[in-house]
């Protein structure tokens, strides 16, 4: 019974820590989307790929947000040094960004078609997308960061 508890309490603070990341990569790819245009002009639309400096930049954000609040709230140091294990996130982190950014065109192009309006704010086709992208990346990442990173 402790270790269920024990691996709820994992999974609700990965859920809490990953919120917040989410938070910061979502925030920051508002502000990078509203202002790198302005710096780039070919960021809404670079062959194709939609925003992919502001992916990048917000994606960075959350990955180095999310580094530092798993290794102080949710998982416990594995059997990795710890240049060892900041490695290990940083290559799943990048194929996560990769897949994040693969999700991201696909929900912009083919899912969301229009802004949502709910009564007191418009959540535009790019944020639903980023959040999309996240949430399914988001899974994957528990998985392998628990196996593998810090499988302790």
């Amino acid at each position: 019974m402790k270790e269920l508890l024990l691996k709820q309490k994992q999974v609700l603070l990965f859920v809490v820590a990953g919120g917040l990341s989410a938070v910061i990569e979502i925030g920051s790819f508002k502000i990078f989307s509203v202002y790198l245009p302005l710096i780039f002009s070919q960021e809404n639309n670079f062959h194709g790929i939609h925003f992919p400096l502001s992916n990048i930049f917000s994606t960075t954000c959350g990955i180095v947000t999310n580094y530092f609040l798993s290794i102080w709230f949710v998982f416990e140091r594995g059997k990795h040094s710890k240049r060892k294990e900041f490695a290990y996130f940083m290559f799943v982190s990048f194929f996560s960004t990769l897949l994040s950014l693969t999700f991201f065109q696909v929900f912009f192009r083919f899912v969301f078609k229009d802004n949502i309006d709910v009564e007191f704010f418009v959540i535009s086709k790019e944020i639903l997308s980023k959040i999309s992208a996240i949430l399914l990346v988001s899974i994957l990442n528990y998985s392998v960061k628990k196996k593998i990173i810090f499988n302790g």
